[in-house]
């Protein structure tokens, strides 16, 4: 149970900075926690290439990170 705590912080930790200039909130940083884990795994850790993975999929994200990337240009 511990590893999965700190895997999903650590993915919140790197999802998000990549996707808003200012720094996500912690509302944002859930929104999109399961849609970059399941489209964009291998970007963890790299929030250029996360911010541009969550734009890709935009489409297929779901309804709250979605307005997330939206609302941080994407």
């Amino acid at each position: 149970m511990k590893t999965s705590i700190l895997a999903a912080l650590l993915l919140t930790a790197a999802v998000l900075p990549a996707v808003a200039q200012s720094g996500p909130t912690p509302q944002e940083q859930i929104a999109c926690r399961g849609d970059a884990s399941k489209f964009c795994a291998e970007h963890i850790g790299k929030p250029p290439e996360m911010n541009a993975c969550l734009r890709e999929n935009k489409t297929k994200l779901s309804d709250g990170c979605r307005k997330v990337v939206e609302s941080h240009g994407g």
